[in-house]
């Protein structure tokens, strides 16, 4: 057994349309690979989610489960992809924030990515925390009392946050090291 076996252990991808797409399916398969079930989560009960790259739709991605089964005592934690209208939309929807905000009360990991973290200032997550993102978000980050850093990957205790598609892997491997820890 590795000491990054992720065998075990579930982990909830919330998302809807307008995701980034690498975003979602990178991190995906690399937590599989490292053993882990990824189960898509989605807000309003649609069978797939349509991704954005480059200024246009992308693919779609199978949802696993709507929101309204997903219980945070069944993951061991959640990754929220970026994407300007994804967390745009997720941050309308009221089941979608208390699922972040149960997240962060659980002391389980949360991992968002670009500009994912916006939810998390929806969800009360970033007081006084450190973290990063596409740098658009700095100061709303910053206003919701954020410690904003221009990092690849910023972990402050359970909170893992990354700002673009070229820090997926260091985005991924700090989450799976915490899940392995």
């Amino acid at each position: 057994m590795s000491p990054n076996d992720l065998h075990g252990r579930r982990i909830a991808v919330l998302a809807t349309d307008g995701f980034e797409h690498s975003e979602l399916t990178e991190p995906k398969r690399l937590l599989e690979a490292a053993g882990a079930r990824v189960d898509v989560v989605a807000p309003d009960g649609s069978k797939q989610i349509r991704g954005w790259t480059g200024g246009d739709w992308a693919g779609s991605v199978k949802v696993d489960m709507p929101l309204a089964k997903a219980h945070v005592g069944d993951f061991d934690a959640l990754v929220l992809p970026g994407g300007v209208i994804n967390p745009d939309q997720l941050r309308l929807r009221e089941e979608a924030i208390a699922f972040i905000r149960d997240f962060g009360a659980s002391g389980k990991p949360v991992a968002a990515i670009c500009h994912g973290p916006w939810t998390l200032i929806d969800a009360g997550l970033v007081m006084g925390r450190k973290v990063t993102s596409w740098p658009s978000l700095r100061n709303d980050l910053e206003n919701a009392g954020a410690q904003w850093r221009d990092k690849a990957v910023v972990a402050d205790g359970t909170l893992i946050t990354s700002r673009k598609p070229d820090d997926i892997p260091a985005f991924t491997e700090a989450l799976i090291e915490r899940l392995a820890a």
